[in-house]
């Protein structure tokens, strides 16, 4: 048992007073809320701190962005300033330019109004110089085109014509006036249909190599002739022993050569007249002696050689060939001209009377 059960037995019994126990001293118990304030309270220092900073951060920032943008400002007011001193040195320019323009506008229309003058006095000169100018070549025109319609009505020389108003209007061309360019194309028309009517030069050319080769052509040999005409024993016999002895007609040498060379003038003579015929435009005295040149051929040479037949398949061929050419209505262009020589001439005669006529009016 312990001593506190002894003692509860012992009612009577007085019981010793205990010796005092000592106890810590008690502390006072922490409050709450002051901890909560005092946080509180640094919390919000801390917040205004960290405020300040900021707010001290904007204003450098505030501080520096209006700085940058002070700068740029003042850069522009710098470059509008020298925009401004440069646009003012270029209306001090464009005002001297226009003063200079001014002036040399001024010298130009004087120069112009000179130049006018000049141009008026050379033009008065010009007009009576051109005019015998002018006046000379249209009678050298005038007088080609009478002498090439003359050459062809009297001579039929088609060629000659139309060399003739060739240099007519090589000479009308050289005209400073332009009213004669329709006589210009009626000339033309007629000089081309001269040139159609004039014969080809391949004929004429043809008939001169025909008459080269009848030089060389063979003649008929006459003993041939009696041979073929009566052919018998003598003939075959001769013909047998014609190559170890030729007999052959002598008759005179001279007689013999001369009629030879008779028979090739005569054929190169219608020949010859064949060519002036159609360089006449003679188509009919063309045909005539080409049918002569024909028949001398036939008579004279021998058409059993090559050549003498190419001959005569060349004269067949151009008597085929050539044909009838109507002739050429010439002097239209020759009237042109003489009625606007006459019209111009009554212009020149009415211009002065009529400047005097102006100038007698007030």
């Amino acid at each position: 048992m312990s001593q506190d059960d002894l003692a509860s037995d012992r009612p009577d019994a007085p019981v010793p007073a205990a010796a005092p126990v000592p106890r810590p001293a008690s502390r006072p118990a922490p409050r709450r809320g002051g901890t909560l304030a005092l946080a509180l309270l640094i919390a919000l220092l801390a917040l205004g701190l960290a405020g300040y900073v900021a707010w001290r951060q904007w204003q450098q920032m505030q501080g520096s962005a209006s700085d940058n943008l002070d700068q740029r400002v003042g850069h522009l007011e710098n470059t509008l300033a020298t925009l401004g001193d440069e646009r003012s040195s270029l209306r001090q320019r464009l005002g001297d330019a226009e003063q200079v323009n001014r002036g040399l506008r001024e010298e130009l229309l004087g120069q112009s109004e000179r130049v006018r003058n000049l141009e008026d006095a050379v033009a008065k000169l010009s007009e009576k110089s051109l005019s015998g100018h002018d006046a000379m070549l249209l009678d050298e025109t005038e007088t080609l085109l009478r002498m090439g319609q003359q050459r062809y009505v009297l001579f039929h020389d088609a060629q000659g014509a139309a060399a003739a108003y060739g240099l007519a209007d090589q000479a009308l061309a050289a005209v400073n006036d332009g009213a004669f360019s329709g006589v210009r194309q009626s000339l033309a028309a007629e000089r081309e249909a001269l040139e159609q009517s004039v014969p080809r030069t391949q004929a004429v050319d043809v008939l001169q190599q025909l008459r080269g080769a009848l030089q060389t052509l063979p003649l008929k040999r006459e003993d041939a002739t009696a041979e073929a005409a009566n052919p018998g024993a003598w003939a075959r016999i001769r013909h047998a022993l014609g190559s170890v002895v030729n007999v052959q007609r002598d008759n005179g040498a001279p007689l013999a050569v001369a009629d030879a060379r008779f028979a090739r003038e005569l054929a190169a003579l219608d020949l010859a007249q064949a060519q002036a015929a159609l360089l006449a435009a003679d188509v009919d005295a063309a045909h005539a002696a080409i049918a002569r040149a024909q028949a001398s051929v036939a008579a004279q040479f021998d058409t059993g050689d090559t050549a003498v037949a190419h001959v005569q398949a060349q004269l067949a061929s151009l008597a085929g060939s050539i044909k009838p050419v109507a002739p050429v209505q010439l002097g239209a262009a020759l009237a042109e001209l003489r009625n606007l020589r006459a019209v111009h001439a009554l212009k020149a005669v009415d211009a002065p009377a009529r400047a005097s006529s102006t100038e007698r009016r007030p």
